[in-house]
């Protein structure tokens, strides 16, 4: 009984070079190759033919391809929306709900994908109102240096968050995968300081948006 397998094989150099899982290039680096190794595969079954007990190997490679795709930019985009909530008493903000849709190429699993979104957003709320590395002029070192002093956000930061996408697709590509490991937060703590000065009319240019920089805010923050 034949067994199919896939395997891929990171950082192995009789391998050749491979994109590391980051930098959202590790699924867009592999699935071509993937790709391209299945329909080899399957154009060297015959039908009805025996598979030999070994199995069958295929490899393929996908430099070539890749060098000869149009010289274009392929990168995700998205947009951010966020609806706050400014306490003119005690400057807390609040983050009501938020938004993100997003242009990511071909998404390869839904569930996924929309989770990564908005986690991504979710750390961009913690960026915007929470999350601040302070360091110690004397020593050099992080005050807060682990989770018991370093403020993120909880659970009750998190408002209801949605996240969705639209159709992207690159007709020069023909596996068509963008990366979306970060875009969920670049827009993110921006949406959430421009919905702070829409209510507040101050612009706020350093990261958290503390309350006592809301309160002693008069102009530019």
């Amino acid at each position: 009984m034949a067994t199919d397998r896939v395997r891929v094989h990171i950082g192995d150099s009789d391998l050749g070079p491979a994109m590391i899982a980051g930098g959202s290039m590790g699924t867009r680096s592999w699935a071509w190759a993937v790709t391209a190794a299945a329909d080899g595969l399957r154009r060297s079954l015959a039908p009805g033919a025996d598979i030999p007990p070994e199995g069958i190997t295929v490899r393929s490679d996908t430099s070539e391809a890749i060098g000869a795709l149009a010289q274009k930019e392929r990168h995700s985009f998205g947009a951010q929306f966020a609806e706050v909530a400014v306490d003119p008493a005690t400057g807390e903000v609040r983050v009501r709900r938020m938004l993100g849709i997003f242009a990511a190429g071909r998404i390869v699993n839904p569930l996924t994908a929309r989770n990564q979104f908005v986690g991504g957003m979710t750390w961009g709320i913690s960026m915007a109102l929470h999350e601040e590395a302070v360091r110690d002029r004397a020593s050099g070192g992080l005050y807060g240096a682990d989770l018991a002093g370093y403020h993120v956000a909880a659970h009750a930061d998190v408002p209801h968050i949605e996240a969705d996408w639209v159709d992207d697709p690159d007709p020069d590509d023909p596996v068509g995968i963008k990366g979306i490991g970060e875009i969920g937060i670049v827009g993110a703590a921006a949406a959430v300081a421009n919905a702070v000065w829409h209510a507040t009319g101050v612009r706020h240019r350093n990261l958290p948006i503390r309350p006592d920089r809301v309160l002693m805010a008069g102009g530019d923050a």
